[in-house]
């Protein structure tokens, strides 16, 4: 027979027992406690709440032989708030990654949209102050080519190989008309001329070079851009996953039939969370090896987007090559003369009078001003940050359940904690490990057939897996040929030569003159858009 002071004591420690959740549910005199949780949590009304618990009621999952507090319209409300818990711990827990992919998806395409605008203006600007009278009439060239180019980057159905010819058709055309055989001509020889130009070749081989330079750049920046949409939404799609009912019937029981017994402060030991949620998540553990190469994947292309692969560098220097190909034109005026005559006849000319541009490029008039910058965040670095925060989530889908169970759910190491149906000491059933494969013999949940909108995403993951490493080139031997809408062709050789343009030509390369943030670019005057 036990004193009335040790009697205090052990009522105080049970006391602090059922603070902490892990009181037992022998005794219980009042569903006050549940009722009021109940109102709180699921908003619902206390009307028809019981007051007490009552034996025998006629519940489905939270069956227990003592009496309990719920009934079977309140073990339905807890159905749908443990599965809407579960969403929320899915959303929270992949909110950061999701918030990584998405913010560097907008930055990378908001950088690519200004590396056109500059590169459009350095190539206006090239006309302007090199060859004036040609400027008003090349600023339609020029923006629809730089146009076609954000739209290809973009995922549009355009084909580089059309837009870059009809750049240097209509290049030829000016050159023709104002610096080998100034006039005007009728359209029909306009015309004669522009399909002239692939056969004589008046810009040696800088067309071709252009489309080297092009395919090499803008083909994995493109590709860059897809797969990063493709992380946005495989993230969205798990976040909004529906669970079986199976998975259903656990959450409930493993987070709120403990709630029936008045055990409202109790959290489920770690093992039985591991089990009950690696069930619920085992189809979602399948994408961890497809999301690692995913992530892998992504890093090798980055790394191999350089030089002539980099887009920044191929769009900022773009107009030095367009400079070669006037001057080459220009110095060879009296051959492509004779082989326009014969080609398209001789025309009749007349007087051109075209409006000179009037823009000096080292001053800033009418709105336009180059600020040329040398800084260190250049886009390759950028996406070298981007990949190093990604790789740490390269085993996000692996072990996610292990995740929120150590994160959010379970009771912490040596607390008593919910078994299914009691207060212990602690779990101890098997636990399973991850992935479909391991969950036979699973205690808490049976895990059946396959999800088809997990099989979806994995599909569309070995895909863009696929093409990311389509574009990653291998060491100095990697170039496309595209197709139509860009797509990927055999193979060519990708060695890096003054072909190439790998080295600068005309007055010299412009090197990282782009700054990632905080960029002014310089905006075209409406003249040179009219």
């Amino acid at each position: 027979m036990m004193d009335a002071q040790t009697w205090r004591v052990g009522c105080r420690c049970l006391l602090l027992l059922a603070l902490v959740g892990s009181t037992r549910s022998e005794g219980l005199r009042s569903c006050e406690e549940v009722r009021k949780l109940f109102q709180w949590r699921l908003v619902g009304p206390v009307k028809g709440l019981q007051d007490s618990p009552r034996a025998g009621p006629d519940l489905q999952v939270c069956i227990a032989k003592k009496p309990a507090c719920c009934s079977r319209k309140m073990e339905e409300s807890y159905q749908i708030a443990a599965l809407q818990d579960m969403q929320q711990v899915l959303q929270t827990s992949s909110s950061t990654l999701k918030f990584l992919i998405s913010r560097n998806a907008a930055a990378f395409q908001e950088t690519l949209e200004t590396l056109i605008r500059q590169a459009e203006n350095y190539t206006s600007i090239l006309f302007c102050n090199t060859y004036r009278n040609m400027a008003l009439e090349a600023a339609a060239s020029v923006q629809e080519f730089f146009t076609d180019v954000g739209l290809y980057l973009f995922g549009a159905d355009v084909n580089p190989d059309e837009f870059v010819n009809r750049f240097f058709d209509s290049l030829f055309l000016l050159v023709y008309n104002h610096l080998i055989n100034p006039g005007d001509s009728s359209l029909e020889y306009s015309e004669c001329i522009r399909m002239a130009r692939r056969d004589i070749s008046p810009f040696g081989n800088i067309p071709k070079r252009v489309l080297g330079q092009m395919g090499r750049s803008l083909l994995p920046s493109r590709t860059f851009l897809q797969a990063l949409n493709l992380g946005i939404e495989v993230i969205n799609t798990t976040d909004h996953l529906h669970f079986s009912k199976e998975c259903s019937r656990a959450l409930l029981r493993m987070q709120y039939c403990p709630h029936c017994q008045g055990l409202t402060l109790s959290k489920p030991c770690m093992g039985y969370c591991l089990n009950v949620v690696r069930g619920c998540l085992a189809h979602m553990a399948e994408l961890n090896p497809h999301w690692r190469m995913y992530i892998r994947s992504l890093e090798e292309l980055s790394d191999a987007m350089h030089g002539t692969y980099d887009i920044e560098h191929v769009l900022l220097n773009f107009h030095l090559l367009v400079n070669d190909a006037v001057m080459q034109a220009h110095l060879d005026g009296q051959k492509l003369l004779e082989q326009v005559n014969k080609i398209c006849g001789r025309p009749i000319r007349t007087p051109t009078q075209s409006p000179r541009c009037s823009f000096d490029g080292s001053k800033e008039k009418h709105g336009m001003k180059i600020f040329i910058r040398n800084g260190e965040e250049t886009l390759a670095n950028r996406r070298k940050e981007f990949i190093n925060s990604l790789r740490l989530y390269r085993t996000f889908y692996g072990g996610l359940a292990d995740q929120l169970c150590a994160n959010e759910l379970a009771a912490g190491d040596g607390l008593p904690c919910w078994n299914g149906e009691d207060i212990v000491k602690s779990y101890t059933q098997r636990v399973v490990g991850n992935g479909i494969k391991a969950q036979y013999g699973n205690p808490e949940v049976k895990v059946k057939g396959t999800d088809p909108v997990i099989n979806q995403i994995i599909d569309k993951l070995k895909h863009v897996i696929q093409l990311l490493q389509g574009r990653s080139p291998k060491p100095s031997k990697w170039e496309l040929g595209m197709g139509s809408s860009g797509d990927m062709a055999e193979p060519v050789s990708g060695d890096c030569d003054d072909e190439d343009g790998c080295r600068g030509s005309g007055s010299g390369e412009v090197k990282r003159t782009l700054k990632i943030t905080d960029c002014k670019c310089m905006i075209l005057t409406p003249l040179l858009r009219d």
